[in-house]
């Protein structure tokens, strides 16, 4: 079936109004009338190819929420008008240790994108910047009433990106958790670690985003350039959570943490980053990294998220805006998710 989206025909060149083929509603599929979606940096990169080799025509999009429109013949999990979301992946192979784990997102196989991939039998992946989206039942997620469609949008990936490293490494009452950024990413890592019952330190290198850290629920604020501020914090944290997507001293980031304290990598840098392996074993230090979340624990955090009043800080957009917020996306002039109108598409 013809859709109405917006695309990129070729590396950086700026998104257009366009019609793509969705495929029919299979007995295990829904149909989903998008409502809103976000945009997530990663739509630029790609788009851009700043990261490696995309696939176009590129409808980005993995932050998705909208209602159920129809559903295939076989679907019990959801009924039509049912409120719902997609995220960063489609399918998996369902079958490795790690999708029997409910880890999809670290499918052995590898998982399909929701964009700038192809489904298993090779038809491309188009994402979310258009009006409909049809998906297999096992990959959509239900929003809970608690949460516009707007503010839960940016959940499907910047809420899940910082959820599960905080679920995982044990963020909660006693431990001391810092939050390195307060973009996209960041202001849903300080909510979440805020709600878990965390002590929370916003790190940043903008001294401008103080009030909004305290403001989503940090209770400290760390300035880098400060010196003397970051002498004083070595050794206190357990969990640094770097949500920054661009590159960064992790040697002087990973000195704050307490002996067998961990630093997870979340934002995506398109150079590398280095570290000493001194600073390594001087305190039996981890440097991790996590990528999203699977569905199980996705859904869970929605949940979590309704059950604690709070969603991701939003700016509503029109379509025809979306080529204007990708470069405020990259001059970090936004507060905190762009999210596209999709009656507007």
């Amino acid at each position: 079936m013809k859709v109405a989206a917006y695309a990129a025909e070729s590396a950086g060149a700026p998104l257009a109004p366009t019609t793509i083929n969705r495929s029919e509603v299979g007995p295990n599929d829904v149909l989903i009338d998008i409502a809103f979606s976000g945009i997530c940096h990663s739509d630029i990169h790609q788009a851009r190819e700043e990261w490696f080799t995309s696939i176009f025509p590129m409808v980005p999009g993995h932050e998705i929420a909208g209602t159920v429109a129809a559903v295939g013949s076989n679907v019990t999990r959801f009924a039509v008008g049912d409120r719902v979301g997609v995220g960063v992946f489609v399918d998996s192979c369902g079958e490795c240790g790690n999708c029997r784990k409910d880890l999809g997102n670290y499918c052995i196989k590898g998982f399909v994108p929701t964009y700038n991939g192809r489904h298993y039998d090779g038809t491309p992946a188009y994402g979310g910047y258009c009006r409909q989206i049809v998906v297999n039942q096992g990959y959509v997620l239900r929003i809970p009433d608690g949460l516009s469609l707007e503010e839960a949008a940016p959940l499907l990936c910047a809420g899940i990106t910082t959820y599960s490293p905080l679920r995982e490494w044990g963020a909660g009452p006693g431990k001391k958790v810092a939050i390195v950024g307060l973009g996209g990413l960041g202001h849903m890592g300080v909510k979440h670690a805020h709600a878990m019952g965390a002590d929370v330190t916003l790190i940043s290198h903008s001294p401008g985003k103080r009030d909004d850290g305290l403001r989503l629920g940090a209770d400290h604020f760390l300035l880098m350039t400060d010196k003397d501020a970051m002498k004083a914090a070595r050794g206190t944290f357990d969990l640094i959570v770097n949500a920054v997507s661009a590159s960064i001293d992790i040697d002087n980031l990973m000195s704050l943490l307490a002996t067998d304290g961990t630093l997870v990598c979340v934002g995506l840098p398109d150079k590398p980053l280095s570290v000493s392996t001194f600073t390594l074993v001087m305190q039996r230090l981890r440097l991790a990294g996590s990528n999203i979340g699977g569905m199980g624990q996705t859904q869970e955090m929605l949940d979590f998220c309704a059950a604690n009043g709070y969603g991701s800080d939003v700016e509503v957009i029109r379509a025809d805006q979306i080529n204007e917020a990708w470069e405020r996306v990259v001059n970090s002039d936004v507060r905190y998710r762009f999210v596209i109108d999709a009656s507007t598409i």
